[in-house]
């Protein structure tokens, strides 16, 4: 299964797993494009690989999404959108988180909570932060954040789908970069 991984991928990854090969970048990314001219997505709040504090999961009633910070994409850029994905769910496609786009082009931050731009539908068909909630018992989830440098603005209205924003931006990727963010649910923890 881990062969539907590109290796590039997996050498970006801290613990690949055949969930990987469903990621979005999977499919609109390839070697020469993550990281290229430096172009790189980092968050105050955890590291590459790092657990992700409760604030940001279903685990607190007051959860938001993440802060988060890109250094200024390749030339080029039109604009940049973001892809946050769970390749652990147990689902034929990775659970969609966050789906955003129409940032602008340059050196730039999300921060904790903010309301960007635009945003699709997760994958419980609703316009928002979808907080991460693995099932008790199922191990460590990566949330995979995905973000796109892309050669156009897109034209997609607010509440598009994974799908069609992944079919706006395929042929228009000019540069990627991922971050990780790793939870488990606690052991006896019901909810």
């Amino acid at each position: 299964m881990l062969e539907h991984v590109p290796e590039w991928l997996g050498k970006a990854l801290k613990n690949v797993r055949a969930g990987h090969g469903k990621l979005a970048i999977v499919r609109l990314g390839q070697e020469n494009l993550n990281g290229k001219s430096g172009f790189d997505l980092t968050s105050p709040a955890f590291a590459d690989g790092a657990e992700l504090d409760p604030c940001f999961t279903a685990d607190e009633e007051d959860a938001v999404a993440p802060p988060l910070e890109w250094t200024a994409p390749p030339p080029g850029t039109q604009e940049l959108a973001i892809i946050v994905e769970d390749p652990d769910a147990p689902a034929g496609e990775p659970l969609c988180h966050w789906l955003v786009w129409g940032l602008p082009p340059q050196k730039g931050k999300l921060l904790e909570g903010e309301t960007p731009p635009r945003v699709g539908k997760n994958s419980y068909g609703n316009s928002e932060w979808l907080l991460p909630d693995p099932p008790t018992g199922h191990g460590p989830h990566d949330y995979v954040f995905q973000i796109f440098a892309l050669d156009l603005p897109l034209t997609l209205m607010p509440g598009a789908n994974r799908d069609g924003l992944i079919a706006a931006m395929e042929g228009h990727v000019i540069a990627t970069a991922i971050l990780t963010g790793v939870y488990v649910r606690p052991e006896g923890d019901e909810d």
